[in-house]
């Protein structure tokens, strides 16, 4: 019995605004050239390459447009050799910072990067430590920035799995709020509501402890303070920072404990559907919030029905507030962001069995407060079917 736990994060964070003016510093006396990976947009990342390159340094880019596949990282990773690559840099949001992890892991290491995926690879442990990382997310919410694995999508295997390995976790995390004042409100919603599923999740996982807990309580905290705010006037700093800080702490706190059944169909669902994965969180966390609690009552499972009841607390800034009042909170910023139901991006109930089988082998559902049967599992998808 008593307090258990282990936690690792990035070697350093780097957090506030206009911090990532500090980047220079960072690559003091490192020589050899960078890898900048990107996003498409070139004036969200351009003022901090053209800081590189004031500073004398060799800045090769590469642009990642979608979340990462297994051809664009393998590409990735054999630019990154050609160049002689030193330093991988990601400057952008999740999908960009996964991408460069995962080029930043393969390119010094032999074979291909099947051979070191879960699932659909061979699940090889990295045989040489990844290129010095540095990731610099442009929004806020996937936490990759803080994590040890790259999400990364087969197409021909319609599924996303991860590269993963307690080397991944970056050299340095620079976090600058100030470089998410340009996120639109639809994308500060999907990665506002990723962060509050990573909070949440990891808050009622079988596998929490003491110290994850307080970061979560402090980043829901945060995100219900600010969510809303961000996304109607985003050019509010303290919101952007609120909001920056919380994902941050969603990222340490998933990178040391397992999620849960959000997270668990969201990524075969974003594997069978092209759908971004903000958006299957925020969509499904309140049946799952509904599900569990009911289960949790069921099975007079009382540590988890108070951390529900917390949750609400949390969220809805009241004292008195119970779990129902907190998913009825969620309910209530889905709307006013305008979340769009999943079957605009194609869910029908023809998908649903492939996706409760898949579901239930993901890593992440292992994380769940309760065990899920498949009528609940099923249950999820039918509530989402039902919104509106």
């Amino acid at each position: 019995m008593g307090i258990k736990f282990e936690f690792a994060t990035a070697t350093k964070i780097i957090f506030g605004s206009g911090s990532s003016k500090k980047l220079p510093l960072l690559l003091q006396g490192i020589k050899g050239n960078i890898l900048a990976v990107t996003g498409k947009n070139i004036q969200r990342y351009q003022p901090v390459v053209e800081l590189l390159q004031k500073e004398g340094y060799k800045v090769d880019n590469y642009t990642v447009d979608k979340e990462p596949t297994v051809q664009m990282v393998s590409d990735g990773a054999r630019l990154a050799r050609d160049i002689n690559c030193a330093v991988v840099i990601g400057l952008g949001g999740g999908s960009v910072i996964d991408a460069a992890k995962a080029i930043a892991a393969i390119a010094p290491n032999s074979g291909t990067l099947l051979d070191y995926l879960e699932v659909i690879g061979e699940g090889r442990k990295l045989e040489h430590a990844p290129l010095l990382f540095i990731a610099v997310p442009t929004t806020a919410g996937t936490g990759a920035e803080v994590t040890k694995n790259a999400v990364i999508f087969s197409p021909d295997h319609k599924v996303k799995v991860s590269l993963r390995s307690d080397r991944m976790f970056p050299f340095a995390a620079v976090v600058d709020p100030e470089l998410t004042l340009s996120m639109p409100p639809e994308v500060t919603a999907i990665t506002g509501m990723d962060a509050l599923s990573h909070l949440l999740e990891t808050y009622v996982s079988n596998q929490s402890n003491p110290l994850i807990d307080m970061y979560c309580r402090e980043g829901m905290k945060r995100i219900a303070e600010s969510i809303e705010l961000a996304h109607e006037e985003g050019s509010n700093i303290r919101a952007r920072e609120n909001m920056a800080f919380a994902g941050m702490l969603g990222g340490m706190a998933l990178a040391n404990v397992k999620l849960g059944a959000v997270h668990g169909c969201a990524g075969p669902m974003g594997g069978m559907l092209p759908v971004p994965h903000g958006m299957v969180c925020a969509a499904l966390l309140p049946p799952v919030m509904k599900v569990n609690l009911k289960t949790v009552k069921e099975q007079n499972l009382h540590v988890y029905l108070e951390k529900y009841n917390d949750i609400g607390r949390l969220l809805t800034g009241k004292a008195d507030a119970s779990a129902q009042d907190g998913i009825e909170w969620v309910e209530h910023i889905l709307k006013k962001m305008q979340i769009p139901l999943l079957s605009s991006y194609g869910l029908t109930r023809d998908y649903f069995p492939e996706l409760v089988k898949k579901a239930k082998i993901t890593s992440s559902i292992k994380g769940n407060p309760v065990v899920l049967n498949d009528d609940e599992l099923l249950s999820i998808l039918e509530e989402e079917m039902g919104r509106g």
